[in-house]
């Protein structure tokens, strides 16, 4: 049975790792380990920052995880929940594990009484990620992301 959580301090190296893992498999980046987890760790103990959930197979092994952090919208008087850090473990894709982290996400931001939305940012070329994200009654917006980023360069 899948058990879907609020991420512990003891779930942070797991989360440090499949951050890790996501950015290569997703970006071809190789993260700093130590900056990276110091970055999971600050968000669980400071819940301004965001919040993750964890996924927790039967045998309580964390085998994917949700970031969830926020964007105030003047325009809309709410806050715009954004998924983030998204990563299931490979041996249990498919499974509908991400399924069960979005749908408990929203849930939490429909019940929280000033969420005006949920949005997300996907790497362009990620075409299974966006039918998963379709799947869910996600569209795409007619926006795009740009940066300057001060810490990865590409």
């Amino acid at each position: 049975m899948l058990k879907i959580r609020p991420a512990t301090p003891a779930d942070a190296s797991t989360i440090a790792d499949f951050n890790h893992a996501m950015a290569v498999e997703t970006e071809h980046l190789q993260l700093d380990r130590e900056r990276l987890l110091q970055g999971v760790q600050a968000v669980i103990h400071d819940p301004a920052k965001g919040s993750y959930l964890v996924a927790e197979s039967d045998d309580r092994n964390v085998i994917g995880q949700l970031l969830v952090t926020f964007e105030w919208s003047d325009w809309r008087n709410g806050v715009f929940w954004w998924v983030q850090s998204v990563y299931v473990h490979p041996d249990h894709r498919g499974q509908g594990v991400y399924k069960a982290l979005y749908q408990e996400t929203l849930a939490r931001a429909q019940s929280a009484g000033n969420v005006c939305g949920i949005r997300l940012y996907v790497e362009r070329d990620n075409r299974r990620a966006k039918q998963t994200y379709l799947s869910q009654g996600m569209h795409a917006t007619d926006y795009e992301m740009w940066e300057t980023d001060f810490v990865l360069t590409r």
